[in-house]
Parts: structure tokens; sequence; C-alpha cells
């Protein structure tokens, strides 16, 4: 018979799975909880085989020096999917038509709720991914990533840059104030001056020979439907081609290397 009072004597441990004895209701939940999200993955994987495609996109070496600059492409990316989730949410109130296109535009940003902030990130957001992505241009070209064997890259970037210009003139017109409207039948017109192709471009984008009641509904669809679908394309060609060859390292490291190599010959 122990002589320690009851109270001074040490709490006896927890029974645990590996004592054989049952295990509390909180451990059998946890314990079902992580069963049922590793089945969940288990079960995606075995039916859509992404793993080996996420271990390879996700898991990469990255060169050394990388820096802030390298993060331009991803701020670009993320620009572009604040424009499409704002976007959704404008299109939810605004009507393409020439006699209320204004009057709805008006509605958002004064009646709805948040409707102001909205259109507002929805307004600068085009400003600052125009900015990013010729940034990320810039960075690439500076630091030589459209040589060998990222030429087709580049140009996949080239492609977009100009379709997010499409974008930034397409959604201009939306508004259908005096501004907008005369602001974009001077940008037609340049377009339309150029050699062989032009004439025919603007002809499409106005629907006709001239500015009508099609012209809105036009700028409105490819703005939302034609010129998004092949961004989003083009991004996922762009991320497939960056996750297969890498990034490049910055340009101080190769003349390092290269002039390592001339002091060991």
């Amino acid at each position: 018979m122990s002589l320690v009072p009851k109270f001074m004597r040490p709490a006896p441990p927890r029974p645990t799975e590996r004592d054989g004895a049952a295990p509390t209701p909180a451990q059998r939940a946890k314990a079902n909880a992580a069963e049922g999200g590793a089945g969940l993955v288990g079960y995606l994987d075995e039916r859509t085989g992404a793993s080996p495609f996420l271990r390879g996109f996700l898991f990469r070496k990255v060169p050394k020096g990388t820096n802030w600059f390298y993060t331009l492409g991803s701020a670009t990316m993320f620009a572009f999917v604040s424009q499409a989730v704002t976007g959704v949410f404008l299109a939810m109130y605004y009507e393409p038509d020439p006699t209320r296109a204004y009057t709805s535009a008006a509605h958002i940003t004064n009646d709805v709720f948040l409707g102001e902030l909205v259109r507002g990130m929805h307004r600068w957001g085009a400003t600052v991914m125009i900015i990013l992505i010729f940034l990320h241009m810039g960075r690439t070209f500076v630091f030589g990533a459209y040589k060998y064997p990222r030429e087709l890259n580049w140009v996949i970037g080239v492609v977009l840059v100009v379709l997010t210009l499409m974008m930034g003139l397409t959604g201009y017109l939306l508004p259908f104030d005096q501004r907008s409207f005369w602001a974009t039948v001077v940008g037609v017109n340049i377009n339309a001056s150029g050699p062989i192709m032009g004439p025919y471009l603007a002809d499409f984008m106005r629907g006709g020979a001239e500015f009508g009641q099609s012209t809105l509904s036009r700028f409105y669809a490819m703005h939302m439907m034609l010129i998004p679908g092949l961004i989003g394309a083009l991004i996922g060609a762009h991320l497939y081609l960056v996750s297969k060859l890498g990034t490049s390292a910055p340009p101080w490291l190769k003349a390092e290397k290269k002039s390592l190599k001339r002091e060991e010959i």
C-alpha cells in the first residue's frame, strides 16, 4: 500500500492505440478525417494520374541567383485572375445595349453593393496587368531568357501582350460614354490603316463598315469570351513550357561561369 497521498501521485498516462487501449473520440475523428482526405486524394490521383505532372510542375530546380524579378510573371497571372473574377461580377449587372450600357454601368457604381469597389478594381487592374506584362517581357529580354530553347515561349509571350492590349481596347468601350466611344473610334481607325489585314480586322471589330448597333455587342463578346479564352489557353501553354524547360539563370551568373571556364583553360 502506497503511503503517498492520492492527490500527490502522478497522473497515469493516457491510453493510446500502441498500448492496445481504445482511442478517444477526438483521436478517432482525427484519424477518420486523415483517412478520408488521403482516400479522396488517392481516388482522384488513380483516375486522373495527375501526381506525376504536379510533382514535375511544383517540384523543379530553380537556378541560383533567382530574385524578385522572377515573380513578375506570377504577378501578371494573378492580375489576370483578378480581372476575370471582377469581370464576372460586373457581367451580372452590365447590359451590352447602346441605350442601356451607360445606365447599367452607373447602376453598378452607385447602387450595387461594393459595385464601385469591384469596378475600380477591374478598371485599375487592367492598367496594372498591362504594366506587369511589359515589365515581365522586359525582364525576359534583359536576362536573355528568350534564347534557345525558349524561343517558342517568347513568341507566346508576345502574343499574350497583344491580346492584353486588345482586352484593354475592347473593355474601354463598354461604359459607352462620349470619351470611350470616340477613343474607340480613333483606335479602330488607326487599326484600319494597317497594311493588308488592317481594314478587314477593323470591319470585324465594328461589325460592319461603320460603328452601329452590333459594335458594342461584338466588343462585349470579344472582351468577355474570345480574348479571355485565348489568354487562358496561352497561359496554360506558357506555364507548361516553363515547367518543361525550366527558368534561365540570371545573366551575371552566366558571365561568372564563362570567366571561370576561361581561367581553368
